[in-house]
């Protein structure tokens, strides 16, 4: 007796299958990620190719393709990352981890926000990174940017980061705001901060984050333009969000 599977599908996937959600049918459950993978091929061959490199999530965690899914388990298939299409239900205006120091929002971050959460006074050195929507990218000229996120998983994401600097760079303070929905040219889309007892593991910890935050956290970047728009991925090399850094 056949069942069916609820899937969560985000930007430019879910632009090609042309839904945010499916309710799959499969044979039987449990099933492996690489199979589930096979039959939304084929079922969906336009879309083969992006399915290919996507990764299935299950309970908000990237799974690997022998991992079972049961009955019950929250699905979800991950195109590659890079932090949306603004199209559909809206998201909340913001959320944030249990700790307090990862927020997704659609309103305007707060550097000062953001830095606060990182102050320590015993910490000598505080950074922050502030990335921005600039105009021209080449002889390309962008209009606005938007992002769409699957929040609970991201928050999951963006938290672990600021673990794995807790533990690479002892003592060692992390804050992230990420923004969703329209970001328009000179506006803010993330704020990373923070603090150390000393500089250089400052340094480190802050280009950490950012490489990490675009490799595994589901947030993804539409750049819109004059004449078109274009989802964005990993800019170079394989995507693999489950080998961690």
């Amino acid at each position: 007796m056949s069942t069916t599977i609820p899937i969560l599908l985000f930007a430019g996937l879910a632009d090609r299958i042309g839904s945010a959600s499916l309710a799959f049918p499969v044979p039987a459950l449990p099933l492996t990620a690489g199979e589930l993978k096979q039959k939304l091929s084929d079922t969906y061959p336009d879309a083969a190719q992006q399915i290919a490199v996507s990764f299935v999530a299950i309970n908000q965690e990237y799974a690997l393709e022998d991992q079972l899914i049961q009955a019950g388990d929250e699905v979800a298939l991950i195109p590659p990352v890079s932090g949306g299409d603004g199209a559909g239900e809206q998201p909340p205006k913001s959320a944030q981890s249990p700790d307090g120091t990862c927020l997704i929002t659609s309103e305007k971050l707060s550097v000062e926000d953001t830095l606060a959460k990182v102050h320590d006074a015993n910490h000598g050195a505080t950074l922050s990174f502030i990335g921005t929507t600039r105009e021209m990218t080449g002889e390309q000229r962008t209009v606005t940017l938007e992002y769409e996120a699957y929040i609970p998983m991201a928050l999951k994401e963006l938290q672990q980061i600021c673990r794995n600097i807790s533990n690479q760079w002892p003592g060692t303070l992390c804050a992230i705001s990420h923004r969703i929905g329209t970001v328009d040219i000179g506006e803010t889309s993330v704020v990373i901060a923070v603090s150390s007892p000393h500089r250089n593991d400052c340094y480190e910890a802050s280009r950490y984050a950012i490489e990490q935050l675009k490799r595994t956290v589901p947030i993804w970047k539409k750049e819109i333009w004059d004449d078109g728009s274009e989802w964005k991925g990993p800019q170079t090399g394989p995507w693999d969000p489950t080998a961690r850094l």
